[in-house]
């Protein structure tokens, strides 16, 4: 009895979940440092940034201080509209001494991978 309890349980909550899309799985356009775009699926649920994502699909981003927002290696453009102009201090304290800045800069590792990225175009900033 507890084993079917347990399974009709575990059915509702998945049906809950895909419905939602709470596990849901997006599509991020990255443009490497050749002007080549690839289409990236990342999935949301798994608390991951974008620096780590184009780590995952071998892209040649640094990310040197691990995520912190110490370094410049993760830097990225935002090519769609800016949704994602809102900075930490320590952020734009990183960006204030970086080298190839443009008013769409962000570091990679400062964007989380979630739902309203999908779609999105970013860029490889250089070297």
């Amino acid at each position: 009895m507890q084993l079917i309890i347990l399974k009709r349980a575990l059915a509702l909550f998945f049906i809950f979940v895909f419905e939602k899309n709470i596990l849901k799985d997006i599509t991020i356009i990255l443009i490497d440092r050749e002007g080549n775009r690839h289409s990236l699926k990342a999935p949301t649920d798994i608390n991951m940034n974008l620096m780590e994502l184009c780590k995952s699909y071998e892209f040649p981003i640094q990310g040197i201080c691990g995520g912190m927002a110490m370094c410049a290696s993760c830097q990225i453009y935002i090519h769609s509209e800016n949704i994602l102009n809102i900075k930490s201090d320590d952020e734009e304290a990183m960006l204030s001494e970086a080298f190839h800045v443009k008013d769409r800069s962000r570091l990679g590792c400062q964007i989380q991978i979630t739902p309203q990225l999908d779609g999105l175009v970013f860029e490889l900033a250089p070297e």
